[in-house]
């Protein structure tokens, strides 16, 4: 019997260490650079998320990659090969999550990005089965452009965007609404996030006399050619995507983009939304939790794609710890499935629901239409 006491308290040694093991969570967010005031939002709701989940401990590693494509990847790698997470959360933007894609699946690791693209979802392949996505798809959030568009009389339409995936995504995108709505794209330019200067597109954009003008941007970068349109005498309807719905963006612009139409997940706009909206109690959640830690008024709805990753996690951990635990292959499998099978999860942006070749599982309750008077936001029924 002496010679399998040593052999016995290993084992049980080996289940007590298994049994403790943590769940972590690596983050790569743009903290800084172009894309800050996205990823400041994101990283401030990081500390909100849950540190338990289905009684294991989370522990989140965040990294910032400076709104840099190359750190993103190299945040990626650290975060598996060092930090052996279970599940990569990020990043802030498409071209950087677009690249982290390679690195997430051959490491058979989830990865719940937090940027905009359809593409990181895309078609459905064998790497795209690691990932997933929490904001709205730029097809959703085109054809609300489009709807507003033709319902309030615009017949053409001029395009500028960001010369990288975001803008390339939406353009395509609102290509295909903009037809369904019998809108005339009459022009579409191109400008790079950290242009100071965007003037031989705006006298482009003017010479083709469109009725609106839809930016394709995010973050305060979005701003640019609004302003350059308006000191130029345009004075046609603007258009945004969702990705300008943060406080920055409205300091920036200022009075240049009152007047603006965007399209927008609900808790931008949560408290003005009616009692019978389907999302509303979510985001207000949301929003109660993040201005009782950072203020009021300081919400965005890039923290809360952040938000709603988590409650993603929230809803699969437990189901992945019934099937084996953190820190090992099987752990990180059965937590890609268990995302897969995401039901009625309702978050801050919407209701999720997720299926094998839909990795995002939103509809068209994630979105609604908002305006920008005197500075802040007006939900637009």
């Amino acid at each position: 019997m002496t010679f399998f006491k040593p052999l016995l308290i290993t084992a049980l040694c080996a289940t007590a260490l298994s049994a403790w093991a943590d769940v972590n969570v690596g983050v790569t967010i743009s903290a800084t650079g172009p894309a800050a005031s996205l990823g400041i939002p994101e990283k401030n709701t990081i500390s909100l998320m849950p540190k338990t989940i289905g009684g294991q401990k989370i522990n989140y590693i965040v990294l910032d990659d400076a709104s840099d494509t190359t750190a993103a990847v190299n945040n990626t790698r650290k975060l598996i090969a060092e930090n052996k997470v279970d599940v990569i959360l990020g990043s802030t933007t498409t071209p950087a999550s677009l690249a982290m894609i390679d690195v997430a699946s051959e490491a058979q690791t989830p990865m719940i990005s937090v940027a905009a693209s359809a593409r990181i979802i895309e078609p459905m392949d064998a790497k795209k089965k690691w990932v997933f996505k929490t904001p709205q798809n730029d097809i959703m959030m085109s054809l609300a452009i489009a709807e507003h568009m033709a319902a309030n009389g615009v017949k053409t339409v001029g395009f500028i965007g960001f010369s990288d995936a975001y803008g390339e995504g939406w353009s395509q995108e609102f290509a295909k609404a903009a037809e369904l709505k019998k809108i005339k794209i009459v022009a579409n330019e191109r400008y790079a996030r950290s242009d100071t200067s965007v003037t031989g597109q705006a006298l482009k954009l003017m010479s083709a006399k469109p009725d609106a003008v839809l930016v394709a941007g995010s973050g305060t970068p979005a701003a640019l050619p609004q302003k350059t349109l308006k000191e130029r005498g345009y004075t046609g309807k603007m258009y945004q995507t969702h990705g300008v719905a943060n406080a920055d963006f409205l300091r920036v612009g200022g009075k240049d983009v009152d007047g603006t139409f965007l399209p927008a997940g609900p808790v931008l706009v949560a408290d003005q939304l009616p009692a019978s909206n389907p999302v509303k109690k979510s985001a207000l959640a949301y929003v109660a939790a993040y201005e009782a830690a950072y203020g009021k008024g300081t919400v965005s709805t890039f923290g809360a794609h952040a938000w709603d990753a988590g409650l993603l996690m929230s809803s699969a951990v437990p189901v992945a710890l019934k099937k084996a635990q953190p820190g090992t292959p099987e752990f990180r499998a059965a937590l890609r499935d268990a995302l897969e099978q995401t039901k009625e999860v309702s978050g801050a942006h919407g209701v999720f629901n997720m299926t094998a070749a839909d990795h995002l599982g939103l509809d068209q309750r994630a979105r609604v239409m908002v305006k920008i008077e005197n500075g802040a936001w007006k939900y637009q029924p």
